[in-house]
């Protein structure tokens, strides 16, 4: 329910406006001086005050000024109800220092009862539009999360499609895009490489330790060839053991080769794994099959093939080594 101050310090008016005010449909409260006023509208809000010029201690005049000066009472529509000061220097006055009206006594009850019923609609008004924004924001911070959430699943759902869910590594649908992307690119840049690893001996560390180890074993592979890569290489899973490389910015086959060789140092180093029967040191090899891309190196399908034919020839030769297509 919305209130009403009524500021007078004679109580005969104060008794006269309860009963003018007693079916307004809004609560009543009462000051008799100005400091009371300003004690009240620090603990309510009112619709509206209906204020005396003249009284002792602090006038009408200096209460409205007051209000103005704080941030949450400015607003206040305040009424100037007076049997003095109703001149027009003095009516300018109190519409200076922020009344919307100025009425002299002796109020027609009717005028003042309409203006009381407009104040009042404005102020519910008001209120149903701060409620209404209110809703308004909640539902746009409530859409704010949706949308962010529904953009964190569409990121969840291309990166699942595009990334193996064990080890994170790009999948083949993604190191197929970057292969093409590699081409187009070594067609202005020079050329790359393209290297296929199978991890030799990883069948043993499967079967005898369990499925769980074997993950954690191509988990941690993973981590090692990432962290062998520059920025601008790829590594991805193909399935399975099998990974590939695609490493840029190659410079001449005798450092590519170097560069290969000391990756398939890194992954022959011992991996501490906890398999069905406990802990246990995991010992593996990769067999790696290189090919160079160029410019005119053409579908990237025959590249695939000639890493896969160096591949094979890696391992016929006894795994754990380097082969460079021809």
């Amino acid at each position: 329910m919305p209130k009403i101050l009524v500021v007078d310090d004679t109580p005969a008016n104060l008794v006269a406006m309860r009963r003018l005010l007693a079916d307004c449909g809004a609560q009543l409260f009462e000051a008799d001086s100005g400091n009371a006023a300003l004690a009240m509208c620090l603990d309510h809000q009112f619709a509206l005050i209906l204020l005396d010029v003249n009284m002792p201690e602090m006038d009408g005049f200096e209460v409205a000024a007051l209000l103005g000066e704080a941030e949450r009472l400015r607003e206040t529509p305040i009424i100037f109800v007076t049997a003095a000061y109703a001149d027009d220097i003095n009516r300018l006055k109190g519409y200076r220092f922020g009344a919307v009206d100025y009425l002299a006594k002796p109020v027609n009850d009717a005028i003042l009862q309409s203006k009381v019923r407009v104040f009042l609609d404005l102020y519910s008004a008001r209120a149903q539009l701060s409620a209404t924004l209110d809703t308004l924001s909640e539902r746009n911070r409530q859409l704010g999360i949706e949308i962010t959430e529904r953009k964190r699943v569409e990121e969840q759902i291309r990166h699942q499609a595009t990334h193996d869910m064990l080890t994170g590594l790009p999948n083949r649908t993604l190191f197929h895009d970057r292969l093409l992307t590699a081409m187009q690119r070594a067609t202005r840049h020079g050329s790359f490489a393209l290297a296929l690893l199978d991890i030799d001996g990883f069948k043993g560390v499967n079967d005898g330790h369990g499925h769980p180890a074997g993950d954690a074993l191509l988990q941690a592979i993973a981590v090692r060839l990432r962290q062998q890569l520059r920025a601008n290489d790829t590594v991805a899973r193909l399935g399975g053991d099998e990974f590939a490389l695609i490493l840029e910015d190659v410079t001449d086959a005798p450092a590519l080769m170097e560069r290969c060789r000391q990756i398939g140092e890194r992954l022959a180093q011992p991996y501490p794994l906890q398999g069905r029967h406990g802990a246990f040191e995991a010992k593996i090899s990769a067999s790696i099959g290189i090919a160079l891309g160029h410019g005119d190196a053409g579908h990237d399908e025959e590249l695939i093939q000639a890493a896969d034919r160096a591949l094979y020839a890696a391992k016929d030769g006894g795994k754990n080594r380097c082969a460079l297509a021809t």
